[in-house]
């Protein structure tokens, strides 16, 4: 049996493993590293669909693992950051895993000390869920996306950690620790997810840049973006993502009418 078939799910087995060992760090409230492994499993994401294409060895298997795997990565953990970033907005709350473990613990077990509004942050898993779900059977997300990629959304929402610890400018930590603001951008982020809005994938074919202008010039803007302005650049890439895919498509539908 040849090896070079399992190498694409291999790839994302170790995305699997990367979110898992992220989910252990959120529920912790160690955001930064969960941040740090997130990115890990997203960047083996990118490789697994690149290896299977690469190597011809596509299966419904792998397709089903890699779902799987980006419901931890970018669905489970982006869900506990945002409750986590909640706790920290929320005036008075503390983190309700700190007694979980005590010896007192069997005599509060029906007590519930989680606050209702950080539940909230739960949401963005379900519709993660959806989402996944969805691309699964939706012919039409082959070569493009509707709706907001997982990925895309994880690095949306744990960007939100990296600018309080490493850029805290006061305007920025006031709004991403505003309860309110956060409730907006889960809201948002859900139906993102889920919108029928196109978006272009960063999926080569082949790495001509006559077929792949659009994704190049994309890839050039993300680095120039995070030179100028590290992690505040996040939130802006995928605003530009969003709002550049429009525009491609817009511009796409209308060659066709001239034709």
């Amino acid at each position: 049996m040849s090896i070079k078939k399992h190498i694409p799910n291999i790839i994302t087995g170790l995305n699997m493993l990367c979110g898992t060992i992220a989910v252990i760090f959120a529920v912790q409230g160690n955001l930064i590293m969960a941040a740090l492994f997130v990115g890990l499993g997203i960047f083996f994401d990118f490789f697994d669909g690149l290896a299977a294409r690469a190597l011809n060895v596509k299966s419904e298997v792998g397709l089903q693992l890699d779902s799987l795997a980006d419901m931890i990565t970018s669905g489970l953990v982006p869900g506990i950051i945002m409750y986590q970033l909640f706790l920290r907005a929320l005036p008075g709350t503390l983190d309700p895993m700190s007694d979980s473990w005590s010896a007192d613990a069997a005599n509060t077990w029906l007590e519930w000390n989680i606050p209702f509004l950080a539940i909230v942050g739960l949401l963005i898993v379900v519709a993660s869920g959806y989402r996944l779900a969805k691309f699964n059977v939706d012919e039409r997300q082959t070569d493009s996306f509707i709706g907001l990629p997982t990925p895309a959304n994880a690095m949306l929402i744990l960007s939100l950690p990296l600018i309080l610890v490493y850029q805290p400018h006061p305007i920025a930590v006031s709004l991403i620790l505003n309860e309110w603001f956060l409730v907006g951008l889960t809201l948002f982020s859900c139906y993102m997810l889920n919108a029928e809005i196109p978006l272009f994938a960063l999926k080569f074919s082949d790495w001509s840049f006559n077929k792949n202008k659009l994704r190049y010039s994309f890839i050039a803007f993300c680095l120039i973006m995070i030179i100028l302005f590290q992690f505040i650049a996040i939130p802006l890439i995928i605003a530009s993502y969003v709002l550049l895919s429009i525009i491609s498509n817009g511009m796409e539908s209308k060659r066709r009418e001239l034709v």
